[in-house]
């Protein structure tokens, strides 16, 4: 019962102060997950485990395992912000799966997405017909996002450009 006891006092441990670190880390970090946020966390994931479990190591090589990595991934946040063109190398950027109602397949399957995830998407936003998809983007976060033409019109009708 003890183990059990000091396995559920670390996990607390574990778990509020890596509930502290990415809240300092800000609001960004939590709700726009991209690919490195997604290492970092599982990087953590394992420099944690046996910090909660009482496995080869103890509580403090697991915690500055944790703090390390979410110190990196804040660094790795600025220098993004200040260096873009680093951010779209490391992380990607957005890619055009349909323009003005009309795949682009080449891109699709570069990016091995089906029409079929696309249409998805579109049924999503209430669209039934590829005519009226303006674009089509997959955003760097796997996510498919889709501008009806209906968007892109001005109030007269005229599209802009």
């Amino acid at each position: 019962m003890y183990f059990l006891s000091l396995i559920a006092a670390r996990t607390g441990i574990v778990f509020l102060t890596l509930l502290l670190l990415f809240r300092v880390l800000g609001k960004r970090q939590i709700g726009q997950m991209n690919i490195y946020d997604l290492a970092m966390i599982m990087a953590i994931a394992n420099g944690v485990q046996n910090a909660m479990t009482n496995g080869n190591g103890n509580l403090t090589p697991g915690m500055v395992s944790s703090g390390t990595l979410i110190v990196l991934g804040a660094l790795m946040t600025k220098l993004f912000v200040k260096l873009p063109r680093l951010e779209q190398r490391m992380v990607g950027t957005p890619t055009l799966l349909v323009n003005h109602g009309h795949w682009m397949d080449a891109a699709m399957r570069r990016e091995k997405v089906t029409e079929e995830e696309v249409l998805a998407a579109m049924r999503q936003h209430g669209i039934g017909d590829i005519s009226d998809v303006d674009i089509a983007m997959l955003e760097i976060d796997g996510a498919i996002s889709i501008v009806p033409k209906s968007v892109v019109t001005h109030k007269l009708g005229k599209r802009l450009k």
